[in-house]
């Protein structure tokens, strides 16, 4: 639409011409009646006109405004109908970012949640539950690391590789490389931060006892305070986690991991190692479920 053109918008509308023919950009016409018969000369009997307006408006707007939570509460009650769970290259429906209602697990297997639904929800809030756990900095411990491997896994796959991960995590070349201590601790002064932060889950394929979920997540690496020399950075990831129903609950049984999707870096200073240190302390994690 042009700005410029006659129908009283732009620098072209004549406003400064013609005081009567449009007001407040509204091309609302008034009458000027004769001196006395207006109280401001503009005609005091148009004024109930524009209060019924006005009136209208604010009703129009009400309507709107709960028509907009109505839709948006039933968008969050569709379930499965349209959460994008069927080929991995399918388009996500409008529900596939809304709450659906469920409530989160309550059960704790340790420090992990435990519980999840036997169904394609179950199985992707139990994956991304799964992925906090596994990059968290509990499994730089060898006993924390041990309880998140046997709650994570399915039984016979944690004790295969429970020697494995205690060999990764605990090498010395390793840990020397990343800035911790051969105990995996931080150096004194020192916070490590290991953080996973999922931001969605998909269904890859699903088949009753088992399920293949894909976990999108940022993940927060490094040690903060002064004198770093690995910071805090942030990274994007994929984890795709094969799933089997074992025991009442989902366990992983394998999972693969690859880079990003990784979104565009935003024009921001770096807060200061201090502020980064605390941050980890003051703020917890969730419980995700959807």
């Amino acid at each position: 639409m042009n700005l410029d053109d006659d129908n009283g918008y732009g620098k072209g509308s004549g406003r400064t011409d013609d005081a009567y023919s449009t007001i407040g950009g509204t091309r609302q016409t008034r009458t000027r009646l004769p001196d006395g018969e207006g109280g401001d000369g503009y005609g005091a009997p148009r004024r109930p006109a524009r209060t019924s307006r006005s009136m209208v408006t604010v009703v129009g707007v009400v309507v709107l405004l709960i028509a907009a939570i109505a839709f948006a509460n039933m968008g969050g009650g569709r379930g499965d109908a349209d959460n994008g769970s069927g080929s991995a290259g399918s388009k996500p429906g409008s529900s596939s970012t809304a709450a659906t209602g469920t409530k989160p697990v309550t059960g704790k297997n340790g420090s992990i949640p435990s519980g999840f639904a036997h169904d394609e929800q179950g199985a992707q809030s139990a994956a991304a539950n799964y992925a906090v756990a596994l990059g968290s900095a509990d499994m730089f411990d060898k006993n924390s690391r041990r309880a998140v491997v046997t709650a994570v896994y399915a039984p016979e796959v944690a004790a295969a590789r429970q020697g494995d991960l205690d060999k990764v995590y605990s090498g010395q070349e390793f840990l020397t490389s990343i800035g911790l201590n051969a105990d995996g601790t931080a150096p004194a002064g020192l916070t490590f931060i290991s953080r996973s932060n999922p931001a969605g889950t998909k269904i890859v394929k699903f088949n009753g006892d088992s399920a293949s979920v894909a976990v999108w997540y940022s993940a927060l690496f490094g040690l903060a305070g002064e004198g770093s020399k690995n910071p805090v950075s942030e990274s994007w990831f994929t984890n795709t986690f094969e799933l089997s129903w074992i025991d009442g609950d989902w366990k992983v049984t394998d999972f693969t991991q690859k880079d990003g999707p990784t979104p565009v870096g935003r024009d921001q200073v770096a807060s200061p190692a201090e502020e980064m240190a605390n941050a980890v302390e003051q703020f917890g994690g969730f419980t995700y479920a959807r």
